[in-house]
């Protein structure tokens, strides 16, 4: 641990002292089914064991029933800060767990709840713009400076300079015609719902016809003589 932390092993051993003494970490030896020895540490979300308790000073054994703490389940996955189910889908709650789970993977990122709780507004914008967590994840993670001396400041700077823009619909270039549906260059009524279109028709129905009837007399005129 001291060799990833920007802190030296004293201030991990004094630390990893307290979380202790407190109740939340807890170190056993394990023996193997082949004998070896292995240990094995426990963290809590909540303390084991009453803060601040002292061992039993020297003397006879006081009768009665031996308190064994609570062993947490060991391939049960942690659960974050403010992680409860009645919390909705949602909103600034959902908004800092995302966060939380985002940054999991990166020691140099460590969120309090209230940390959390404090950068969900933007987190919240994000996910309203149609992001994901891996969207997250690529924009807060990647490039960080060693060490982070601020993990609050490094990720709302990147939230707010990495902002997705706001995904809009871009209005029709046409209008529809009232009647019809067709498309037209302005609102209203196409030309051939208004009527224009139909007595177009008829003239071009009457040109055609009056071109039909030239051309077959065009070419009975160069028929030769007794034929027919």
């Amino acid at each position: 641990m001291a060799d990833t932390s920007p802190q030296g092993r004293c201030a991990v051993q004094k630390a990893l002292k307290e979380l202790t003494d407190a109740g939340f970490y807890r170190v056993e030896v394990v023996r193997l089914p082949d004998g070896t020895l292995r240990s094995e540490a426990h963290v809590y979300d909540t303390p084991q064991v009453a803060p601040g308790a002292k061992g039993p000073a020297a003397g006879r054994p006081v009768g009665g029933p031996r308190v064994v703490p609570e062993v947490k389940e060991r391939e049960q996955e942690p659960t974050l800060p403010g992680d409860s189910g009645s919390d909705s889908d949602s909103g600034p709650g959902a908004a800092a767990r995302t966060l939380l789970q985002v940054v999991r993977p990166e020691p140099r990122l460590r969120l309090g709840e209230r940390e959390a709780a404090a950068l969900a507004p933007l987190v919240e914008e994000w996910l309203e713009r149609g992001s994901s967590p891996a969207d997250l994840a690529q924009a807060l993670l990647p490039g960080l400076p060693s060490p982070v001396h601020s993990p609050v400041g490094v990720l709302r700077d990147r939230l707010v300079r990495k902002m997705p823009p706001v995904h809009t619909v871009a209005p029709k270039r046409y209008a529809e015609c009232w009647e019809c549906r067709d498309p037209v260059p302005r609102p209203g009524r196409c030309r051939a719902c208004e009527g224009e279109g139909r007595a177009g028709t008829a003239v071009d129905a009457r040109g055609a016809e009056r071109a039909r009837t030239a051309l077959q007399a065009a070419k009975t005129s160069r028929r030769p003589p007794g034929r027919s």
